[in-house]
């Protein structure tokens, strides 16, 4: 039974969804006013074990996304400089290229880790009427203000629960904690549902309370209502967004659809590096282009499943270099196995270890704990190689397929080989095998043989290629 942390009770509940056989999962995307960064592949690995393991399970997933292109002000308070118009005067670039270029980076690098794209991928842009029309509704049930300014804050003090995900006291959710707090708002703590803007200001859209912007909070709520409706199963998010973000989320819910809209409120923790919080305003995010370039894109898939999605995760090349030396080593072992049989039968020897897996899967998602099981069936995989147990084999390549790639979303690329004679095809598995034992001297031997029947052996990242010669 599938147990998950949910925020809003802080504690592991039994996984029910609202209607049997279906999920409906939201989770905030990228604010695109940048390059794709480890933090990006934290949050988006994560849930995408989430995705990947409920239709695993047998769930019909219906995954929504968000793409905050516009409304995101530098900081989490109500003043301040919208963060595509910032990079978009710095690229000298107008403020939809600038989303655009970066939307486009953001899905090549998720595409590259392997993250399965969502249902829906939804631009805030795309959707002004609908959240104009929810803040109207917001403004009819009088939890909400328009100023002279043409501003529409969320009224805090009329909403009694305010605080009632991140456990803050009204007293400690001033919004204006990193910039100065909006001069026409009636307390500190009302956030903005829609922001007048200048005339200069690229994105901009009629309304009845003038020309302006979606305010960054109301696009989610407005998203998640229109794809999974008033209530649904799960929402993901970082644990940084928690308050004011997602606190700010379950306010305009309720009010719009008389409930806190969802079941299951799950975050992902943080990444540091060496010790120290990421981020781009800290000069010190890591971009996904270098990372992926120096040790690949699967290592760093690896390395962040070696952590629990509710783990802080801590970045040293120290730390790639060793997941790379581990999943170099699996790779090479799973290709070994598949190599030799493509079969796959469901376990019975490795039935235990199986379990397991699952079991680390069923505990909120435990994928260090499932990596484990699977670094042990690694080093059974070398023991049947060398006995040739076949049926060993094959229960090995059931779990391969299943729990590592299925599930895990780990890719190792195939063993090509070119039309040639079995002989030689059973010289270049030996000496494949050879290679895994470290028996160098053999495998040498081996790859003479082999040339001596006309074949040279290309050994790459993803295996070996038979070349006739």
């Amino acid at each position: 039974m599938l147990k998950i942390y949910n925020t809003k009770s802080r504690r592991k509940q039994e996984f029910t969804p609202l209607h049997s056989g279906y999920v409906g999962m939201y989770v905030c995307g990228p604010t695109v006013y940048g390059a794709p960064h480890l933090g990006h592949a934290k949050s988006y690995i994560s849930f995408d074990i989430v995705h990947r393991y409920l239709k695993f399970l047998g769930y019909k997933v219906k995954y929504v996304q968000n793409i905050t292109d516009v409304g995101h002000l530098v900081g989490d308070g109500d003043e301040g400089e919208d963060k595509i118009a910032k990079q978009a005067k710095l690229e000298k670039l107008d403020a939809y290229e600038i989303a655009y270029k970066y939307e486009c980076e953001y899905f090549e690098a998720m595409d590259a880790l392997n993250i399965l794209r969502p249902s829906i991928s939804a631009r805030a842009t795309g959707f002004i009427s609908d959240i104009i029309d929810a803040v109207e509704e917001i403004l009819d049930r009088g939890y909400a203000y328009v100023t002279e300014e043409g501003n529409v804050y969320f009224d805090v003090h009329k909403y009694p629960k305010y605080g009632q995900l991140s456990n803050r006291k009204l007293s400690e959710t001033v919004s204006g904690e990193r910039i100065d707090i909006a001069s026409d708002k009636k307390h500190p703590e009302d956030f903005a549902l829609w922001k007048a803007v200048s005339p200069q200001t690229l994105m901009k859209w009629k309304s009845p309370w003038g020309v302006g912007c979606p305010g960054w909070h109301i696009e989610c709520s407005v998203l998640a209502r229109k794809f999974l409706g008033d209530k649904f199963d799960i929402h993901g998010g970082g644990i940084d967004n928690m308050f004011p973000h997602h606190e700010c989320e379950c306010a305009q819910g309720d009010i719009l659809t008389g409930c806190v809209p969802m079941n299951y409120f799950m975050h992902n923790n943080l990444v540091t590096v060496n010790g120290t919080k990421m981020g781009k305003s800290l000069g010190n995010s890591m971009s996904l282009d270098k990372l992926f370039a120096n040790y690949g894109a699967m290592v760093v898939r690896f390395f962040i499943l070696q952590f629990h999605y509710r783990s802080v995760v801590d970045f040293s090349d120290d730390a790639l270099s060793s997941a790379k030396k581990q999943f170099d080593k699996m790779q090479e072992t799973i290709l070994a196995v598949q190599n030799v049989t493509s079969e796959e039968v469901k376990p019975l020897k490795l039935a235990g270890l199986y379990d397991a897996c699952i079991a680390a899967m069923d505990d909120d998602f435990n994928t260090p704990v499932c990596l484990a099981e699977i670094l042990k069936l690694m080093k059974l995989c070398k023991i049947y190689l060398t006995e040739k147990d076949m049926q060993a084999l094959k229960e090995a390549n059931y779990i391969i397929n299943h729990i590592i790639k299925d599930v895990l979303g780990l890719m190792f690329g195939n063993i090509k080989v070119e039309e040639s004679s079995k002989e030689v095809e059973e010289l270049a598995s030996q000496r494949w095998q050879a290679k895994i034992n470290k028996d160098f001297a053999k495998a040498d031997t081996l790859r003479k043989r082999i040339l001596e029947l006309g074949y040279e052996v290309l050994d790459g990242k993803d295996g070996y290629t038979l070349k006739k010669v």
